[in-house]
């Protein structure tokens, strides 16, 4: 993707928004997990792009691990 000047940069990263718990109802806990990153200091349009792509090729799964991306 071409990169536009007025791109802010981002990390993207996926991570789980759910953790396993047997005390709680469905046996899940609301937990933002550990981020780990997959691109560094990429422009706007490209971190929404691999977000996209990401969650689009990946499945979610029982603890819902998505990609997200976060600014500089």
């Amino acid at each position: 993707m071409d990169m536009h000047e007025t791109d802010r940069r981002c990390d993207v990263f996926v991570r789980n928004w759910w953790r396993n718990n047997p005390t709680y109802p469905d046996g899940l806990e609301p937990c933002a997990g550990r981020k780990t990153y997959i691109r560094r200091n990429v422009g706007e349009t490209d971190a929404r792009a691999t977000c996209k792509t990401y969650n689009a090729t990946h499945a979610p799964g029982r603890l819902s691990r998505k990609a997200e991306y976060e600014w500089r």
